[in-house]
């Protein structure tokens, strides 16, 4: 077993970076940096750069690694926010058949899911989620007035984006057919989807690293290489795709989009992403 590293101060981590090539030209600014960004989460954005060696190319710098680092913050902020908006409308328009169809408490029931749904799993996410909610005041509200039912519309709101994503999955396939053509897509295509959007926002909230990113999961429906369907202009193709709002994808995060690339353009590589060089015009459609 290979010996488990040991802490370094910040002068011997900016001495490290330096014997890999990279160039500090201002040493105060490193310090603040690595001050309040760790030092294992700030080497991934090196990565880019990093020969077979593990020397960095020539001319990389703190700097240049320091503004990748401010793009994909801003970057995953940009993404973790139109992910809201399709987890918002996805738990409405799940709950809203499922509510309509099979009634308040149908979710309960195993025979209105597929032969994959996990009852005891499920009903044991439930628990855990009004559980750790309890004190929230619509389910406090809820377990003292309604001794602990919850209609699906309610219930729902607890789903984390992984559990939507599941739900989704153990529906009968008549329900999910329902639900993809609110996509214009799919059935088997949407819950390519959706794991792929579950995967970002996993990794949106826990503050994870994007750019030069290869993801777990990749989405059918669309016609791109091996290469691409893991990275991250698949999953911008994912979040147009079911962003709920065309108009507003139109005039609130193209334009959003727009300034932060137009903001970093000569800091980023689209290749690292693998946006191709129209990607405005293929996300305006």
């Amino acid at each position: 077993m290979t010996d488990l590293k040991q802490p370094t101060s910040i002068d011997e981590q900016i001495a490290i970076l330096e014997r890999h090539g990279c160039i500090v030209s201002d040493a105060s600014l490193a310090t603040e940096v690595l001050s309040t960004i760790n030092y294992y989460r700030f080497s991934a954005y090196f990565l880019p750069f990093k020969q077979s060696d593990g020397t960095y190319e020539a001319e990389t710098t703190f700097e240049k690694v320091r503004k990748l680092y401010e793009f994909d913050r801003e970057f995953r902020a940009l993404l973790f926010s139109a992910i809201e908006c399709i987890e918002v409308a996805l738990r409405t328009r799940l709950s809203y058949l499922h509510g309509l169809k099979y009634g308040s408490l149908g979710y309960l029931d195993s025979a209105n899911f597929n032969s994959r749904h996990d009852e005891i799993k499920f009903h044991s996410n439930l628990q855990r989620e009004i559980t750790s909610n309890h004190k929230v005041p619509f389910v406090k509200h809820h377990l003292e007035k309604y001794d602990g039912q919850f209609p699906v519309w309610v219930i729902s709101e607890l789903f984390t984006f992984g559990m939507l994503s599941y739900f989704y999955s153990d529906m009968l396939t008549q329900d999910k057919k329902e639900i993809a053509r609110q996509y214009n897509t799919n059935y088997r295509i949407l819950g390519s989807w959706l794991r792929c959007c579950t995967d970002a926002r996993n990794i949106c909230a826990h503050y994870g690293r994007l750019y030069y990113r290869v993801f777990t999961a990749s989405p059918s429906g669309f016609d791109l290489p091996e290469s691409v369907r893991h990275r991250a202009w698949a999953v911008m193709l994912v979040i147009k795709a079911l962003y709920p709002s065309h108009d507003k994808w139109l005039t609130e995060f193209i334009p959003r989009m727009t300034s932060l690339m137009e903001k970093y353009k000569d800091d980023i590589n689209l290749y690292h992403l693998a946006f191709p060089e129209n990607w405005n015009e293929e996300l305006n459609k």
